[in-house]
């Protein structure tokens, strides 16, 4: 079975002298990047990981990335990204919960947050030069460091998501799941040795590393942002001749913007995915206007499916047709069904999108409940309210579960309304997405107080340190009367959430 390491072994099978990938001054080829590996590889057994332990990275965007993301699957060990947003606290929950062994990131934690701290790029740089390469070995079924097999089922990767009681899931990912994903990709939009991804979102995001696979299976070049800004973004595609991306809709607003105030010869970007949030059409109108030659491609999906799901192809065409507004029909190697609780739905009917294919993800770590209310017969209830036309896209129009997603970084509602409660003077909270311009969704908190002493500034201090800062408040309203409630004793967030909806398109992504 094919496993994570697959694609680089073709790699530099087919490429070993074409140009891997390009971060700041450095250039290197596949058969570089293979030699770095190798070397990685050693320097972990060197660490005395044994097969399966977690290997966790908080980091910005860079060539060592790119190597941890591969060699650390390849070498029979688990990749565990971390948002480098989280306070040190959330990374300490995550960290725990996973059991990570070592750290790779360059991030101000302390050395003894877990077993052994590695600081990127200076402590790694100097890890690769003192280890010895190890060879892969030749049957990608077997895991050099212990002599076991490494199967598609095996699990790759922890990927930390929101968590729906207040405590992050670790997303279980296997080598099956993360390699389907780069065949629905391929499927979806040419790749070849000419491709040069521009690695502009986050690694540490499904977004960012969801190219990986199907970069380098074709001998792509991976060009690296470590930083977005919309400047460095489109000098960067002039500079490298960048030819595919993705970003998330924050991101896509900017580069317009900054297109259409500075326009830049671009000719050599023809491909660009958006997902993992909300965008408003006026977005998707003014990047047509700025960038008018680039194929547009919007995918739906979730951690939990590796991510893609669905993908509007040539979404540019789109914008005043039937399928304005859809999030595509499913990716090759997918299926969707809308279900109302064990019933198919019939076309143009709203019920749960509900995901089948060898990307569904094996559970949350250490979350049997958690993962049984999901998983089921090997489909994923992704908790999104939709309905597929008669032509298969799919349209979404809400959310079952409380989930904001804010600049494409998924903010469960609970997890604040958690840190609200803490404070002594909170009596009723309630917390939910309300639309942003530049953001999507925007975090908006309703308090009931207990006292009239309390105010906005001090219920905002109260949550820094507790929760990140895209997940605070980005408004509190104090209100006096109770919440409404349904009658079994439950907050209306419909209610509440309308009046700021209304006139607004594209809530759900």
């Amino acid at each position: 079975m094919t496993n994570l390491l697959s694609p680089l072994r073709r790699a530099v099978s087919c490429y070993a002298e074409r140009e891997a990938v390009v971060c700041g001054d450095v250039h290197l080829t596949y058969a570089e990047t293979w030699e770095r590996c190798q070397r990685l590889h050693g320097a972990l057994r060197s660490l005395g990981l044994e097969r399966g332990d977690r290997v966790a990275v908080a980091a910005a965007n860079s060539l060592q990335y790119l190597e941890l993301y591969q060699t650390i699957p390849g070498a029979g060990l688990v990749i565990v990204p971390l948002n480098t947003r989280h306070t040190e606290a959330e990374l300490r929950y995550a960290l725990a919960d996973s059991g990570t062994r070592v750290l790779f990131t360059d991030l101000p934690v302390p050395d003894d947050i877990v077993e052994r701290v590695v600081r990127l790029p200076d402590g790694y740089e100097a890890l690769l030069a003192a280890a010895d390469p190890v060879d892969f070995p030749d049957d990608l079924s077997v895991d050099s460091v212990h002599g076991d097999d490494v199967t598609g089922d095996d699990l790759a990767g922890l990927f930390y998501t929101g968590g729906t009681t207040g405590a992050a899931k670790g997303v279980m990912l296997t080598h099956r799941n993360l390699v389907a994903n780069a065949f629905h990709l391929m499927a979806t939009w040419p790749f070849s040795p000419g491709t040069r991804w521009l690695v502009a979102s986050p690694l540490f995001h499904a977004a960012g590393t969801f190219a990986v696979g199907a970069t380098v299976f074709n001998g792509g070049c991976h060009v690296v942002l470590p930083a977005f800004s919309p400047a460095g973004f489109l000098d960067l595609v002039a500079d490298e001749q960048a030819t595919h991306t993705l970003v998330v809709p924050t991101m896509l607003a900017a580069i317009a913007d900054e297109q259409l105030a500075r326009p830049r010869a671009v000719p050599t970007l023809r491909y660009l995915a958006h997902g993992a949030s909300p965008i408003a059409s006026e977005v998707l109108r003014r990047t047509v206007a700025a960038l008018p030659d680039l194929a547009l491609l919007h995918l739906y999906g979730a951690t939990e499916t590796a991510p893609i799901a669905t993908a509007l192809i040539d979404e540019q065409f789109e914008l005043d047709g039937p399928r304005a507004g859809s999030c595509g029909r499913p990716a090759i190697g997918v299926e969707i069904e809308i279900r109302d609780g064990d019933r198919a739905c019939a076309a143009g009917e709203i019920g749960e999108v509900v995901i089948r294919g060898d990307n569904v993800m094996r559970g949350y770590w250490n979350k049997p409940d958690q993962t049984a209310a999901v998983l089921h017969d090997g489909s994923y209830r992704s908790g999104d309210l939709g309905y597929l036309s008669a032509d298969g896209c799919l349209f979404l129009v809400d959310r079952l579960k409380d989930m904001i997603v804010s600049g494409a970084e998924n903010v469960y509602s609970t997890e604040v309304e958690e840190a609200l409660y803490r404070h002594p003077g909170v009596l009723e909270a309630a917390v939910f997405g309300v639309p942003d311009e530049r953001w999507g969704e925007a975090v908006h908190a309703v308090v009931v107080p207990r006292n009239e002493g309390i105010t906005v500034d001090e219920l905002i201090e109260h949550c820094r340190g507790l929760i990140s800062g895209y997940k605070m408040p980005k408004a509190i309203e104090l209100r006096t009367e109770p919440l409404p409630k349904s009658g079994a004793g439950k907050v209306l967030k419909r209610e509440l959430r309308e009046p700021f909806w209304a006139g607004h398109d594209h809530r759900i992504a």
